[in-house]
């Protein structure tokens, strides 16, 4: 399910302080779990030259050769977000979000939503099966867990963690491409912030590379999802484009512009968010969607794009 905001980000402003910083753990943990992910399977490790990465993620090895990268999403296309039902779009949207269980729309363009961050309710078994070393807890033991959506978030701590979850996300990631969508969109990015503090953003920003390095593998771009106090770390995380939810009530939508420029596709849940967004950023897709992103005919569906 989509990830509404739970908390505002007061100092995004200070995510952009520190550019010229010397580099940071971070830069070496890249480079641990491309090589890491070597060692758990075959894919395009994408490593970072930790001598080339600051503490402003300024720059990056260049990707390994693959196929050609997709298109982007074309800018201000009208846009539907269709994680919780599957249904024919409105007349007009050419961008299309959908769970990568789903199918892609023909002849749309069709982003592919992966969470890769936290568990699906529906998947929780198969994680306390499978991967118990790979779920997050606390110091006592006990899984960490997402109040608002009752998922457990991933361990993505350690660049062996990083490099496991990457082969099981990263097939995920391979099942969207064989699919035929044309992007992938990584979900809950900003776990951190709701952890308690046992996982960093360095973490999240480590992770979120093998995963756009998988997708780049597959010759489609990925969106950042949401996290507007590490868009400056654009260039370590290997995004192309945004993803964003409520970025109108929470007065961030120039931070994400500042980065992607006209590629942020925005999900409003309010009335006069959506029109607000609508006003201000006229180049901009901005859909408004009922927060369970229900189908028509369902009671509580919502609808309206600018």
């Amino acid at each position: 399910m989509t990830r509404m905001r739970s908390l505002s980000f007061l100092t995004v402003a200070f995510a952009f302080m520190g550019c010229d910083e010397p580099a940071t753990e971070v830069d070496a943990s890249l480079a641990r779990d491309a090589a890491s992910a070597e060692d758990a399977g075959p894919r395009d490790a994408g490593l970072v030259d930790a001598g080339l990465v600051d503490a402003g993620d300024a720059a990056v090895a260049p990707r390994d050769a693959g196929p050609p990268m997709g298109a982007l999403p074309p800018a201000n296309g009208p846009l539907d977000y269709q994680l919780g039902a599957s249904y024919p779009p409105p007349a007009g949207v050419v961008v299309l979000a959908r769970d990568r269980e789903a199918r892609p729309a023909e002849g749309l363009y069709t982003i592919c939503y992966v969470n890769g961050f936290q568990t699906q309710p529906h998947e929780r078994a198969f994680w306390e099966r499978e991967h118990p070393d790979l779920l997050l807890r606390d110091g006592s033991g006990a899984l960490v867990i997402d109040p608002d959506w009752d998922e457990i978030l991933l361990d993505v701590r350690t660049p062996e963690r990083r490099a496991a979850l990457a082969t099981v996300v990263g097939g995920w990631i391979d099942g969207c491409a064989d699919a035929g969508f044309d992007a992938i969109e990584i979900d809950n990015l900003d776990t951190y912030a709701r952890s308690s503090g046992l996982i960093r953003e360095d973490d999240a920003v480590a992770f979120m590379r093998l995963l756009s390095d998988r997708a780049h593998a597959r010759g489609l771009p990925i969106a950042q999802k949401n996290s507007a106090e590490i868009v400056s770390r654009r260039a370590a995380m290997g995004t192309d484009f945004a993803v964003v939810e409520e970025c109108n009530r929470w007065d961030e939508c120039d931070v994400f512009t500042g980065a992607y420029g006209d590629h942020v596709y925005v999900i409003e849940y309010r009335r006069a968010d959506f029109d607000r967004g609508c006003r201000d950023f006229p180049q901009l897709s901005i859909v408004l969607r009922d927060l369970n992103l229900v189908a028509p005919g369902s009671a509580g569906y919502v609808y309206d794009g600018c």
